[in-house]
């Protein structure tokens, strides 16, 4: 699968070289490209932003580099979904990410700076992603963040697919439930005695509760709180 970023900052995304990502990448699993929007600046001096009409603080990016870099992107791979990274967009969730994860080509994530984009950059795009109700310097981050979440949907990609199904939101509803691993007692600490006990039925149904205990008491405002906890 392919990922396409329009950033100011594609140096940013050698961060992706490490851990899982990094191995995918180099396996040929994936592919992310860096493309950088200040190639397609205007003029001299390679503009991408403006004073915003009407006045007020910061810049604002112009859309004409932009369309000129999607459009660029689009012609050498065609049939991406453009996704523009905004804190104005749709939030960000694992349904998102298995949506995307079945993207026939892949994903063009353009990532802004500055107060933000020209208005009609919307127009250009098929969807307007948020991770969260915060702001950030830069897409660059958001963008990674999709990126990842992503990635490790495909195939081949996670060692072990099996831990997909038990991860926290993997069904949309529930937390993950909690893990422990050796010691059996850390400064006071024992590990819950089921998990100890070889009974596999027990140890399922304990993860279950456990899972749904702790989704009503941090997240209850998800689905599986209210109608299973």
């Amino acid at each position: 699968m392919e990922f396409h970023v329009i950033t100011l900052f594609p140096e940013m995304f050698a961060a992706l070289d490490a851990g899982l990502i990094g191995r995918a990448r180099s396996e040929g699993l994936i592919a992310i490209t860096a493309h950088n929007l200040r190639e397609y600046g205007l003029g001299a001096y390679r503009q991408v932003d403006d004073a915003p009409y009407g006045g007020g603080s910061g810049m604002v990016m112009r859309p004409e580099p932009i369309a000129a870099a999607i459009d660029a992107v689009e012609g050498e791979s065609p049939g991406l979904v453009k996704i523009l990274m905004t804190p104005q967009g749709e939030p960000f969730s694992q349904r998102i990410a298995r949506e995307f994860a079945t993207a026939a080509r892949g994903l063009m994530l353009i990532a802004g700076r500055y107060e933000g984009f020209d208005e009609r950059v919307r127009a250009l795009v098929d969807r307007e992603i948020s991770i969260g109700d915060y702001v950030l310097t830069g897409g660059e981050l958001p963008a990674m963040v999709v990126i990842e979440a992503v990635a490790r949907l495909l195939p081949g990609v996670l060692g072990n697919p099996a831990s997909l199904e038990e991860e926290s939101f993997a069904d949309g509803e529930l937390l993950e439930y909690p893990h422990y691993t050796r010691p059996e007692e850390f400064r006071g600490m024992r590990v819950p005695e089921v998990l100890l006990s070889g009974d596999h039925g027990k140890i399922r149904e304990w993860r279950r509760n456990e899972a749904r205990r702790r989704t009503g008491r941090r997240r209850p405002d998800l689905s599986g709180a209210t109608r299973k906890g």
